[in-house]
């Protein structure tokens, strides 16, 4: 989910369970902001991707989405890990809800993620960067099998070979530093 020019989410909508207090809700976007100004959140993040009889990776599965200003841009499937919400349940909620429920996403056998990306509100700390705030972001690639039709806010899913995926101007088209972490994580599956 983009916003601005950020992939990670600025607010993931009704919480399907509740919180330990009962209430039902998400941080709304005061509490959000508040949150976001005191502490790292954790994310999730998703390259999906297709894979042959081997699981070699043969395709590379990308997001187009469209930022407030009109201007188009890839990401990788995303959003927070709610409070309460087990790693595999967020990154299965997200992958759903983006990709759709016809993704069959192939979820990893273990919760180590191929990279963790830190991104900081401040430029220079690390290579990553999100101006809303610091985040901790787990990041995997999953096979999917089936059809994804992109729900959310994305435009289309853009299936294209690891080299078209890893070409300079591919990777330019994602915000944040995210090109250089697709080619770790795709450095990391063989690609």
């Amino acid at each position: 989910m983009v916003i601005g020019t950020a992939d990670l989410p600025e607010s993931d909508g009704p919480e399907d369970r509740p919180t330990p207090a009962g209430n039902p809700a998400w941080l709304n976007d005061e509490e959000l902001h508040f949150v976001r100004s005191r502490v790292p959140v954790l994310y999730v993040e998703a390259v999906p991707v297709r894979v042959d009889g081997l699981g070699k990776v043969t395709d590379v599965g990308l997001l187009l989405r469209s930022t407030p200003e009109g201007h188009l841009t890839r990401a990788f499937v995303s959003g927070r890990v709610r409070f309460g919400e087990p790693v595999r349940e967020a990154l299965f909620r997200h992958l759903e809800n983006d990709l759709g429920p016809m993704a069959f996403p192939q979820m990893p056998s273990t919760l180590l993620p191929a990279q963790v990306a830190e991104y900081f509100p401040m430029p220079g700390i690390s290579q990553f960067v999100d101006e809303r705030q610091h985040a901790v972001s787990l990041v995997y690639v999953v096979p999917v099998t089936g059809s994804c039709n992109p729900r959310q806010d994305a435009l289309e899913v853009t299936w294209m070979s690891p080299e078209d995926a890893l070409a300079d101007d591919m990777l330019s088209q994602l915000s944040g530093g995210r090109g250089a972490l697709l080619r770790q994580v795709l450095g990391a599956v063989g690609c």
